[in-house]
């Protein structure tokens, strides 16, 4: 399994080999581009030196906000956002061993428990949850009983609404395409 997000090999890597880096770049997506918030994850690794539940919480907040701010910077919000992620990753140490796909293999979950687990995460909503487990089901190898209802209506086939369907260039493209149709009957229609 080879995600292929970010246009950087390095950064993809790291999101395919490291379910935290994962759930972090998906708690970044927002108010910046995908593939900034998923490139995230591989500048803090490099910033602060790991890429792991336990040490990232207990980082002094001052140093990992500055590691944050650093040119450029992982987040156009860098203290709020490095708060969140330390929030995050206190919550994955404390609830899930440290261990991030425990969420989604910890006593083999059907789609309606992960998402509940992903919706109990700091800085995850009901949307952002559903587009989580969207990508771990269309692309992280997760196949619990009805994801694709759990994740509705991003886990459908063959849809290009969010990052669970980029796989390339183009799908990106196509992913903004409907973005940016979705924010524009939105407007029109409030």
């Amino acid at each position: 399994m080879s995600l292929r997000i970010t246009d950087d090999p390095a950064a993809d890597d790291l999101l395919s080999t490291n379910p935290l880096a994962l759930l972090i770049g998906m708690l970044l997506d927002q108010q910046v581009a995908m593939e900034t918030a998923f490139a995230g994850p591989l500048k803090i690794q490099q910033r602060v030196g790991a890429m792991d539940a336990t040490t990232l919480a207990h980082e002094d907040p001052e140093a990992f906000a500055a590691a944050f701010s650093q040119t450029p910077a992982v987040h156009r919000f860098p203290g709020s956002m490095a708060k969140r992620v330390q929030s995050l990753c206190a919550a994955i140490a404390e609830d899930w061993g440290g261990d991030a796909a425990e969420l989604w293999t910890r006593d083999d979950p059907d789609g309606a428990t992960v998402l509940k687990r992903l919706k109990a995460l700091p800085g995850f909503g009901e949307q952002k949850a559903k587009i989580f487990l969207a990508l771990l089901g269309k692309q992280y190898g997760y196949d619990g009983a009805g994801w694709r209802e759990a994740s509705a209506p991003y886990g459908e086939d063959g849809s290009f609404r969010s990052v669970a369907d980029i796989t390339s260039p183009e799908s990106l493209a196509k992913v903004r395409e409907y973005k940016k149709a979705a924010k524009a009957a939105g407007k029109a229609g409030g």
